[in-house]
């Protein structure tokens, strides 16, 4: 009787079974726009269009996603600037491109400054595109970076890097953090950015494992730094506008392929339905040679 009970209910669930055939159209191609301005920095635009999920990823796609010949302004209030593109080469027969400070007219040209709000305006295939962000004042303060030894690593060259910061009293800063090894390129951490909600008007001390580089990640990747690297620390105040966008991007992106994962959606701050972020970053950095 037990048995045929069991068989019941397996006939019962098979039974409930449906095919759900879900059509998915191919999404026309979106503006994504990639832009910063860091304090005493000139700003930098990347804009390329999305790519369809079912899209093969190739050198010579990712190559042509890139816009060209947009027109690109970006202002602090009382000069607007119009952007120039750039090329750079990548491996060969491939370039890419950005936007940032036209050197032949410099009367228009600025770089980033604290406490300075900025504007930018994309014109690109008939559309305009708008944003907005500021670089803040230096709340959260970067005081000192140092390493120690990494305890109960087998290898004995392995170290660990710590800062040590302090939050003014009053809700409402964040950051982001970027490191450097050597001669390697700025990384921003695999969670990178911060706000004060726990931490408000403390000074504490925290280990920081070194950027990623989310394009060439491999499986188990050493967090540690070496004895003898030079360490950059690159620390920046932010907006709520780019702690918004990097948060919930950095989520989305570690919930690839986790069917359990919370739904999210990533908060951009450009205008006009197009994908991205337009970014200000205070910025402080120290450098040490890990001993």
């Amino acid at each position: 009787m037990r048995y045929l009970y069991l068989i019941l209910l397996v006939t019962l669930f098979s039974s409930c079974e449906k095919n759900v055939d879900l059509n998915l159209k191919a999404a026309e191609p979106i503006l994504v726009v990639d832009a910063q301005i860091e304090s005493g920095n000139a700003p930098i635009v990347v804009l390329t269009k999305s790519l369809s999920y079912f899209s093969k990823i190739s050198p010579e796609i990712l190559a042509n996603s890139f816009v060209r010949n947009a027109d690109v302004y970006v202002s602090n209030g009382v000069l607007t600037h119009k952007l120039k593109e750039y090329a750079i080469p990548l491996t060969p027969g491939y370039t890419a491109y950005f936007y940032s400070n036209d050197f032949s007219n410099p009367t228009t040209a600025f770089i980033g400054t604290l406490n300075t709000n900025y504007t930018l305006k994309i014109i690109a295939d008939g559309k305009e595109y708008l944003s907005s962000t500021k670089i803040l004042n230096n709340a959260f303060s970067l005081d000192s970076v140092w390493t120690k030894p990494a305890q109960g690593a087998t290898d004995t060259t392995k170290r660990l890097l710590y800062i040590k910061t302090t939050d003014p009293v009053g809700l409402g800063n964040s950051g982001r953090y970027f490191t450097k090894k050597n001669r390697e390129q700025f990384l921003a951490g695999e969670n990178s950015v911060f706000d004060d909600q726990i931490v408000d008007g403390t000074t504490l001390s925290s280990i920081v494992p070194p950027g990623v580089d989310r394009n060439n990640k491999k499986q188990g990747e050493d967090i540690l730094f070496n004895k003898g690297d030079t360490i950059t620390m690159k620390y920046c105040n932010v907006d709520r506008a780019t702690y918004n966008f990097w948060n919930t991007w950095e989520f989305a992106f570690q919930s690839i392929g986790n069917p359990f994962a919370q739904p999210n959606k990533v908060l951009g701050n450009i205008s006009n339905g197009a994908l991205g972020a337009f970014c200000g970053y205070a910025v402080q950095v120290k450098t040490i040679i890990s001993n």
